[in-house]
């Protein structure tokens, strides 16, 4: 439920702000295809964007994440801390926040507006479950996210593809309109906007999808760069024995997760099966 309500006010939140953005440029009803265009551009990428720049707060909000700062008292937190400093002094990164959350699952994710100001957060069913060479290969993975700048680079993607779609689903439904009788014109428009939103929604989300199985390839090649071939692949290893114990239950958090499941034959999957992960390491 806390979830649910922090999606919810997140997501008034955004529409508020970029209701307010469209209306000082007095653009909030717009006119003709310069007009349509900026207005899909501020709701898709400016929605995009500032999902992005909320994005650490929402996480910690989420997920429940407890920052941790090396000196907790706890070994295994302050071991925590101190790895991904290491792996991110390798990286060349600044140091993100680190947090945990109480979770059976296993996982870990990473994000934040820009690499100055990331997180990253595992949770107590990974450090429970997982070695420490392990748990290390995971954390490197969430560090070369952050080192590929893979927020920022999805975000673009899903604010192209968001506007792309209210576009073309607009101008497609003005060209039916125009093929009815004026006086079912507007139901048809309204109708015809809803389904092809719909429609080239899932289109959109395909193309999302395969970026982001591409992204994990690429974060696990930057793992085994940061810290070893070898805690990479054993981190697989142990997912693929634990696969039950990351949660699938919400979709919108697909992507803040270390492992996923098969979507609709795996088009709209945000990973690529661990086999894929594991095959493509051992092959360097």
């Amino acid at each position: 439920m806390k979830r649910i309500l922090l999606f919810v006010a997140t997501n008034m939140a955004i529409m508020l702000t970029l209701s307010i953005v469209l209306t000082l440029l007095g653009i909030d009803r717009y006119s003709g295809l310069e007009g349509l265009l900026i207005f899909c551009l501020v709701w898709g990428m400016g929605g995009a964007f500032l999902s992005l720049l909320m994005s650490r707060f929402v996480a910690k909000q989420a997920m429940g994440v407890q920052l941790v700062d090396g000196r907790t008292g706890h070994a295994d937190l302050d071991w925590l801390h101190g790895t991904v400093r290491q792996i991110t002094d390798r990286a060349g990164l600044p140091m993100p926040e680190v947090g945990y959350y109480e979770s059976p699952e296993v996982n870990a994710f990473a994000t934040g507006p820009s690499k100055s100001r990331s997180l990253v957060a595992v949770s107590s069913g990974l450090l429970r479950t997982m070695s420490r060479e392990e748990v290390e290969g995971v954390l490197a993975h969430e560090v070369a996210h952050i080192q590929n700048g893979d927020m920022v680079t999805m975000t673009l993607i899903q604010g192209v593809v968001n506007a792309f779609v209210m576009f073309f689903a607009r101008i497609i439904a003005s060209v039916l309109r125009s093929a009815v009788d004026e006086r079912m014109s507007g139901a048809v428009y309204f109708m015809a906007v809803f389904i092809l939103q719909i429609v080239l929604g899932l289109a959109g989300m395909v193309i999302v999808a395969w970026f982001s199985r591409a992204r994990e390839f690429r974060a696990d090649a930057g793992a085994a760069t940061l810290s070893g071939r070898g805690k990479m692949i054993a981190a697989l290893q142990r997912l693929q024995q634990n696969t039950r114990l990351v949660e699938t239950e919400h979709p919108a958090l697909a992507t803040m997760k270390i492992s996923g499941v098969k979507s609709w034959m795996g088009l709209l999957s945000t990973h690529p099966p661990l086999e894929a992960r594991i095959a493509a390491l051992q092959q360097g």
